[in-house]
């Protein structure tokens, strides 16, 4: 059974940091484009950031360009997101993907695999 489970979601204050990791099982993600995106309440899903199997490429929204920052383990099967100078409009439901497709998609329909998601709140 393929399962992608995210963490570290929690609370934050405005300007503050948090990191979401996501774990993979089920079978090898190494070739896999990981992404992350997020969807808030009322709100479509959004592409937040990708990283290429090897981890040399990374791709981001602008609206987390420098404050963010992608990484994968691919040896523990893990992607990871940093997020700093979090603002409150960054709060919502984070969800890891993979996709089997290069160049990474900035939409949620190339990828086959999702995590249930992690809450990332943002306190003004």
């Amino acid at each position: 059974q393929v399962r992608l489970v995210e963490s570290g979601g929690g609370l934050v204050q405005a300007g503050g940091s948090l990191n979401v990791s996501c774990v993979a099982s089920g079978r090898t993600f190494s070739t896999d484009t990981m992404g992350w995106f997020r969807q808030a309440p009322g709100k479509e899903r959004e592409f937040v950031a990708a990283i290429s199997w090897s981890g040399g490429s990374t791709y981001y929204a602008d609206s987390v360009k420098g404050r963010f920052t992608i990484s994968r383990d691919n040896a523990k099967i893990a992607v990871y997101l940093r997020m700093s100078s979090l603002k409150p409009e960054d709060t919502a439901v984070y969800y890891c993907a993979a996709s089997l497709l290069v160049p990474p998609r900035s939409s949620p329909d190339g990828y086959g695999y999702w995590g249930q998601g992690t809450q990332v709140t943002v306190s003004s």
